[in-house]
């Protein structure tokens, strides 16, 4: 086997139907007939793999997902005989390139997943190495104990991988790295041999004893002392003086030595009680320089992140331009609140906040979590790249390690905005390298080089916590020395004399800039459908949001999170958003996804995708896979014949017009309940079976208004467009008649939008005034303004723009005025917010509209301020809704329900049915688990007093077809609570404002 095999593996995917065709079905033969775990060498399997959260890309030649050691065993040897590279493979969240291959690639996530043993006595736990760092927490912390270590991505890292990149997190400062928190380690040799790492030579391979012992001298002065030295092998552990600890050499060494199989690794015990302080400084040199002087405190932590990497809307922290994060633990709450209140006075900060509540320092340390991810994208949305983000130094030097950092970006003209670990020295910084031109590929080799030398002129290491993997290791020289790195090499070739673990890793590494994900991508923009304002118009560019940090890949959310219900559903990367964006990036290269906008691989990924938009406000790089699936759909079968159900709940617009119009509803409605007749309908539509055809209501809200009296619709407030969206008008205009009865309660004139379009402005001049309700609305019935929604959700965009023209032609009268449109229905709402201006980016109208929109609480909290709604005083349960959650926000409902005296918080996740999504045949099973995971135990929780919210349509209707729930509307329980006022005797005159005589 050649040095550079890692390239010729990457040359042979690429060849298809010759000899490397033939050969890679006898390799799948063969691990088919010796491995009792999941086998997969098909094309969604490969592409899933081809990148991890760095730079870089490796097409593999399939995927095994083992079901013990022996299938590892089995593995090994199948690949050893065939000269095939083997990688070790957890999360899936390396950010230096360490987590792919161009061989067959090891996942443990799927089977080898669990905690086999917890000691609290001896403070142990036995793992499997694809067990997810949160679910050891959950093990572990009934007996008051958990794992030190705890980075950002600790919600979907695994212990393997922890151990293979020897990872630290936020607690460094005060337990050590995964190495520290280690016993013992069970793995796999390349060439077969199972051995138990430990102290004392315990598990040695042939000749590392001999090898440690022979340059002694060598190992005890060649390496930095500093808390984050990850660089390298840890050959130093094998010193006499520090126990002879093969385990803990072997951290750290990115699954290029053996493969680890089981690890029995140290909890500590964890505090009591925390508090959180957070000190502000005018900058993170200032921050940096500080770091160090709050180390013999005794924090838990000390976190640094700058302003640049704070969302707007994040709130609660102190001035400054950067922060320290200072964690302190304590067997009391007081206890823990004294100690961050003496760091907070000891500290020389601008400004300081102490957080003793659980939800409040939750809420911090999201913001801080999530830099991962944010600092992808720069202050003025311009993209940044990992690669050189965790290097570290001796924490008295961070500050001046920072500053000439700043002066060598400057001087290459490039931006980036430190953060991480300030207590230990490390930093990590997304990096707005140009990696699409061979120009912008030269300069970052240039600075990486002059970084690495930079790094080391401190004392410090390549890398703090991330490893070297493809991105660091070519510098390791710089570092280390020729003389030291060519000892790391003899060691590999102990561990692994064929070099057939993950080679081009950390010894004859592959270039830096050699595999760069981006190099396959198209140079010229895709033509697409959706505007793409945020992405330079480049669907490309939309789909490089993927940074691959995983958050989609949680199993579990708490609060009002979203993303990504169809994974946790499944448990299947396919169905993550980063595994959607790995499959759409390979299908834009073109080399394993060939077939482009028709490929099934990426259309069966996407079918269980809810566009329940929760990545648009839960991932930290705003991807929005909603948008991409439309994107998908809209070409993947333009000029074909679609799905059935895209023609019977895209166009339902148009059904329910044509039953309105005809006076056909209770003839719907009698037919939908014969059961055969049903079960036809739903066959010919592509509507599971499982689902009940919600009834038609007997009189849409439109005719409704039409017949109240006029003089009902006066009063002398501001007048407010009520949209009539299709769920409101034809199935729930409950919904919009006590809309209508809240908002002119609160003094509000309420009128519809236009049904034809007018000659002339209805408003004198055209210029901006108030509407007259009575000239929008004549010449009603001649049209009906559509927020496109049902047809964006299939991809059936011409249409939607079509549709969303005539709205726009429609709303001109209402455009001209200063009047907010307020929509009831919040997946209308997203749309009107979001798609409207996407789809029609040219269109000036579009924006002004979607800036119009308003939630029913936003415009009474906006339009009239005064206003008081009646007490019910009573706990509430249900669901925010995801589309709100995602691009509306919920603070107005939140502070509406608060004034009303409805208590209590609302659950997250996405109720299963999601528009057409729940109804489509074959996805009963994934609607109804996202359904259970958050939404029906809520309301099987909650009390006989408790009132159940839901203001979208859909989440109402899989409340009573799941649960046989009724959830009503926030306007429809206030508009109840006005009339039972009214009956008691205490009716309220529109317009009158402050009211309020209880109920």
């Amino acid at each position: 086997m050649t040095d550079h095999h890692w390239e010729v593996g990457q040359e042979a995917v690429g060849r298809e139907g010759g000899s490397a065709g033939l050969g890679l079905s006898e390799l799948a033969a063969e691990l088919r007939r010796d491995v009792r775990g999941d086998v997969a060498f098909d094309v969604t399997s490969r592409a899933l793999v081809t990148m991890d959260a760095s730079n870089y890309r490796r097409v593999p030649l399939g995927v095994v997902a083992p079901r013990d050691a022996d299938d590892v065993a089995a593995v090994l040897a199948v690949c050893r005989e065939r000269g095939v590279p083997v990688v070790a493979r957890g999360g899936g969240t390396s950010i230096a390139g360490q987590a792919t291959g161009t061989g067959v690639v090891l996942d443990f996530t799927r089977h080898m997943n669990r905690v086999l043993e917890i000691d609290p006595e001896a403070r142990t736990a036995v793992v499997q190495p694809g067990l997810v760092l949160d679910r050891l927490q959950e093990a572990a912390a009934p007996h008051g104990l958990r794992f030190g270590p705890d980075p950002s991505t600790h919600s979907r890292c695994t212990l393997g991988g922890m151990i293979g990149n020897n990872s630290c997190g936020s607690h460094s400062v005060a337990w050590g790295t995964t190495a520290d928190s280690v016993r013992e380690l069970s793995v796999v040799t390349a060439r077969g041999r199972r051995l138990r790492l430990g102290q004392e030579w315990a598990g040695a391979p042939d000749g590392l004893r001999e090898l440690a012992e022979g340059e002694l001298a060598r190992l005890r002065t060649g390496f930095p002392e500093l808390p984050r030295r990850i660089s390298g092998y840890a050959l130093d552990a094998l010193l006499p003086e520090k126990g002879a600890d093969v385990a803990r050499s072997f951290c750290g060494s990115e699954g290029t030595l053996g493969v680890l199989t089981e690890a029995v690794v140290r909890l500590v015990a964890a505090p009591p009680a925390r508090a959180l302080a957070v000190l502000g400084y005018a900058d993170e040199g200032a921050a940096a320089e500080a770091a160090a002087g709050l180390l013999p405190y005794g924090p838990l932590t000390v976190e640094g992140m700058a302003r640049d990497l704070v969302p707007a809307a994040a709130a609660g922290l102190p001035r400054g331009g950067a922060w320290l994060f200072v964690e302190t633990g304590g067997r009391t709450a007081a206890e823990a609140r004294a100690r961050a209140e003496a760091i907070a006075g000891a500290a020389d900060a601008v400004d300081a906040l102490v957080v003793t509540d659980a939800a409040g320092q939750r809420a911090l340390w999201r913001v801080r979590e999530d830099a991962s991810g944010t600092a992808t994208r720069m202050p003025d949305g311009s993209e940044a790249w990992p690669g050189w983000e965790d290097c570290a130094v001796p924490p008295a030097r961070l500050g001046a390690y920072l500053r000439e950092f700043r002066t060598l970006l400057s001087s290459h003209g490039l931006r980036g905005t430190p953060y991480g670990h300030f207590g230990d020295g490390c930093i990590h910084v997304r990096i707005d390298f140009d990696l699409l031109t061979p120009a912008g590929v030269g300069r970052f080799r240039r600075f990486s080089e002059e970084l690495a030398e930079l790094v080391v002129a401190h004392g410090g290491s390549l890398s703090g916590e991330h490893g070297d993997g493809q991105a660091r290791a070519e510098l390791l020289p710089k570092m280390y020395g020729e003389q030291m790195v060519a000892l790391f090499e003899r060691a590999k070739g102990l561990w692994d004399p064929d070099d057939l673990l993950n080679p081009g890793m950390l010894v004859r590494p592959a270039p830096l800039d050699a595999g760069l994900r981006f190099s396959v991508l198209p140079r010229e923009p895709v033509p697409v459908a959706f505007g793409y304002a945020a992405d330079g118009g480049d669907f490309s560019a939309a789909v490089r949001r993927c940074v691959g940090v995983a958050k989609c890949r949680t199993t579990q959310v708490s609060g009002a999170a979203v993303m990504c219900p169809s994974f946790r559903a499944t448990g299947e990367e396919r169905h993550s958003t980063r595994g959607r964006a790995r499959l759409l990036h390979e299908m834009l290269a073109g080399e394993l996804v060939t077939d482009g906008w028709r490929s099934t691989e990426v259309r069966d990924a996407l079918d269980l995708c809810l566009s329940c938009k929760g990545c648009r406000s839960d991932c930290p790089v705003e991807v929005d896979m909603a948008t991409y699936k439309a994107e998908f759909l809209h070409h993947h079968y333009e000029g074909r014949r679609r799905p059935a159900a895209h023609y019977s709940m895209g166009w339902l617009p148009v059904w329910l017009r044509w039953a309105a119009r005809t006076r056909t509803a209770p003839v719907v409605n009698a037919l939908a309940a014969v059961r055969p007749l049903a079960a036809m309908a739903k066959r010919l539509g592509g509507i599971a079976p499982e689902r009940g055809i919600p009834r038609l209501a007997a009189e849409p809200f439109t005719r409704w208004w039409r017949r109240r009296p006029r003089r009902a619709r006066e009063g002398g407030g501001d007048v407010v467009v009520l949209w009539p969206d299709t769920f409101t008008e034809h199935l729930s205009p409950s919904v919009g008649r006590a809309a209508v009865r809240v908002l002119e309660a609160a003094g509000l004139r309420v009128a519809l939008p236009p049904t034809v379009r007018l000659r002339r402005p209805p408003v004198g001049g055209g210029g901006a005034g108030p509407l007259n309700p009575v000239s929008v609305l004549r010449g009603a019935r001649r049209g009906r303004v559509c927020c496109g929604l049902t047809y964006v959700s299939t991809g059936q965009l011409d249409r939607a723009r079509a549709v969303l023209r005539r709205t726009l032609r429609l709303m001109e009268p209402v455009l001209e005025t200063g009047a907010p449109v307020v929509v009831l229905e919040p997946s209308c709402a997203a749309a009107l917010r979001t798609d409207l201006p996407e789809l029609l980016p040219d269109d000036p109208r579009a924006r002004r509209l979607a800036d119009r929109v308003l939630t029913f609480a936003q415009a009474l909290e906006r339009h009239a301020p005064g206003w008081t709604p009646p007490r019910l005083d009573r706990p509430v349960a249900g669901q925010t809704h995801c589309h709100q959650h995602a691009v509306l926000g919920d603070g107005a409902d939140r502070r509406l329900r608060e004034a009303a005296g409805l208590t209590g918080d609302l659950s997250g996740g996405c109720c299963g049915l999601a528009g057409n999504f729940g109804f489509e045949r074959g996805h009963w099973e994934v609607s109804t688990a996202c359904a259970e995971e958050q939404l029906l135990p809520s309301v099987r929780r909650a009390g006989a007093a408790t009132e159940i919210l839901a203001d979208g349509f859909s989440c109402r209707t899989q409340l009573e077809q799941l649960a046989g729930i009724r959830g009503r509307h926030l306007a429809e329980v206030l508009a109840q609570a006005l009339d039972a006022r009214a009956e008691e005797g205490g009716r309220e005159r529109p317009g009158t404002r402050g009211a309020n005589t209880g109920t």
